[in-house]
């Protein structure tokens, strides 16, 4: 069944709005079907080192928009029905670190080019390969996604992508980006560039009228969080690490860009706001469990958690949380106790509707 008949039937069932730039994307998703239909790259490994293909491969598919548009969706829907046995679908930040781990083994293994093995790798196991929420953010990635791209493109792999940004605003302002302008180059090539514009932010409004701050963090505010998490992220998700100048950043549960990641997760540990920075970058929604009252006892990780809310706020990133009190109540008195009230504030403005309708 095409995606636009898919999404339809949806509409039918009330599981999703009509929503008219969603239909433009679908036009696009529809036409790739269409050509995927007995698509066979059939790929080879010549001594050269030089993909070939059998077939005539069709233009990979870049949709960008911004958060809410319904992106990750719409992919997931197109990747549910493509008629291609070898489909592998995975967030830009997994497939990265996926690709840093094979390239080390290849290093190891004493490989020439590491970038070689690691393609060769994908392609006897892909033929479609859905990458969601692709952001550069360093210029290794930026080296590496470069080459790795041309690779499996000369291969016949087909490439559907969603990112926040259009092709030419990738890594922007990032350091030595000129190297990474051939890749740019290659993308406005070889996908066709999709904007999925629209005035309608569906996860928004998803949370709209939704309760976002329970409290007490008992195992009722459990079982509504935990509700809320499957009606947004539409299944248990996978633990996520974020990889970040040799360190590792876990998010113990991640699905189509929202991650849960409970107190403890986020602030015992010594992270700084180069890593929070780096959660806000990857997440569209944070859930975060169990926020304990807060005193000069517990003053790092307090001052950890002002940190993080710093940096989803400023990144405007949906925040759900459990809490022992209300906002105003979670650091009643002491040493620091003034500094949260910034926090506090925050903390308020990211329940309020106005925030949520962005």
């Amino acid at each position: 069944m095409k995606p636009t008949d898919v999404y339809t039937q949806r509409i039918a069932d009330g599981a999703v709005s009509d929503d008219p730039a969603q239909r433009l994307t679908l036009a696009r998703l529809d036409d790739l079907y269409a050509k995927l239909d007995g698509y066979k790259a059939k790929p080879q490994w010549s001594l050269t080192g030089i993909f070939g293909q059998s077939a005539p491969r069709p233009n990979g598919l870049y949709m960008y928009g911004g958060v809410g548009t319904g992106k990750s969706m719409l992919m997931d829907l197109f990747f549910d029905q493509a008629p291609i046995r070898l489909k592998q679908r995975v967030h830009f930040h997994a497939f990265m670190q996926k690709i840093q781990e094979t390239l080390h083994i290849a290093r190891q293994s004493g490989a020439e080019d590491a970038i070689i093995p690691v393609a060769k790798q994908i392609v006897q196991t892909t033929t479609l390969l859905c990458i969601d929420e692709m952001q550069i953010t360093d210029i290794a990635d930026a080296m590496i996604v470069g080459r790795l791209f041309e690779h499996l493109l000369d291969a016949g792999i087909i490439i559907v992508t969603t990112s926040n940004r259009h092709p030419d605003d990738l890594y922007k302002q990032g350091l030595n980006r000129n190297l990474f302008l051939p890749f740019i180059e290659l993308v406005k090539e070889r996908f066709d560039i999709h904007d999925m514009s629209s005035t309608v932010d569906h996860r928004r409004n998803r949370l709209e009228g939704e309760q976002t701050y329970f409290t007490p963090h008992n195992a009722d505010a459990t079982h509504q969080m935990n509700t809320l998490w499957q009606q947004l992220a539409g299944g248990d998700g996978d633990v996520l690490v974020i990889e970040r100048k040799g360190r590792k950043i876990d998010l113990p549960r991640f699905a189509n860009g929202i991650g849960w990641a409970s107190f403890d997760d986020l602030c015992a540990k010594p992270l700084g706001p180069g890593d929070y920075l780096a959660i806000a970058d990857t997440v569209r929604v944070l859930f975060v469990p169990d926020i304990p009252t807060l005193s000069a006892a517990n003053n790092n990780e307090a001052k950890r958690f002002v940190t993080l809310i710093d940096a989803l706020y400023e990144a405007k990133v949906k925040l759900i949380v459990s809490a022992a009190a209300e906002a105003e109540a979670l650091y009643p008195k002491g040493k620091g106790a003034f500094e949260f009230e910034r926090t506090v504030s925050r903390l308020n403005e990211m329940q309020s509707a106005d925030w949520a309708n962005g």
